[in-house]
């Protein structure tokens, strides 16, 4: 199993520069099993959203390669439920903190915009405003 950097599935996601591009789709359709972590997961979202993708774009690329095979993610249930939050209007790292706080009795914020939007998803944790 090979762990992936953020820039390798940025470079794969974004074809911005031709040789990383060619050498990340090397690596990622290479036949290896091919794990990401949580933190990698978050990163990329702010790499994609600051080379001025938008949200909408950024979750379809998350959600293709979280389609791919091969792909083991880290707490690969946390991001399910995260990427079904930000489709729903979360934001993408807010719905990612919340899916990983699974178990806890809530997440307590400062945001109450991530409040509003998470009640209205009825999500667990409840996101507690304060």
């Amino acid at each position: 199993m090979i762990a992936l950097d953020t820039n390798i599935l940025a470079r794969y996601l974004l074809q911005d520069d031709e040789k990383q591009a060619e050498e990340a789709a090397r690596i990622m359709e290479s036949g290896e099993t091919l794990f990401v972590t949580a933190t990698v997961v978050l990163e990329l979202a702010w790499v994609l959203k600051t080379k001025g993708r938008s949200k909408t774009e950024v979750i379809r690329g998350l959600n293709y390669l979280h389609g791919l095979p091969r792909m083991v993610w880290q707490e690969g249930d946390a991001l399910d439920y995260a990427l079904k939050l930000a489709t729903a209007g979360l934001d993408i790292a807010d719905a990612l903190h919340l899916a990983l706080s699974k178990g806890c009795d809530s997440l307590q914020t400062f945001d109450a915009q991530f409040a509003t939007r998470a009640q209205r998803e009825n999500s667990r944790p409840a996101v507690n405003c304060i």
